[in-house]
């Protein structure tokens, strides 16, 4: 789909700096998509941290306990 948008020679040239672009169509082609990637990603992060989103990790505790009571044992050894 091709749009037309305005913008000044300042904006276009500092786009094309960001991107590595030559061409301005190409330029504000890619800065685009890794907006919306990066909006996307904000989204996605955000469902995380509120709490929306979560991963069930099976075993973590019981694994992180273990590990616990083996630095334990170890520390004991090294010190007896």
């Amino acid at each position: 789909m091709k749009i037309t948008v305005e913008l000044s020679d300042s904006d276009i040239n500092a786009i094309c700096k960001i991107t590595g672009e030559i061409k301005k169509g190409p330029a504000i082609r890619k800065l685009v998509v890794e907006a919306l990637q990066m909006k996307q990603r904000e989204i996605s992060a955000q469902k995380f941290i509120s709490g929306t989103w979560g991963v069930e990790l099976k075993g973590f505790e019981k694994g992180q306990q273990f590990d616990q009571q083996s630095d334990l044992d170890g520390k004991k050894s090294w010190g007896s």
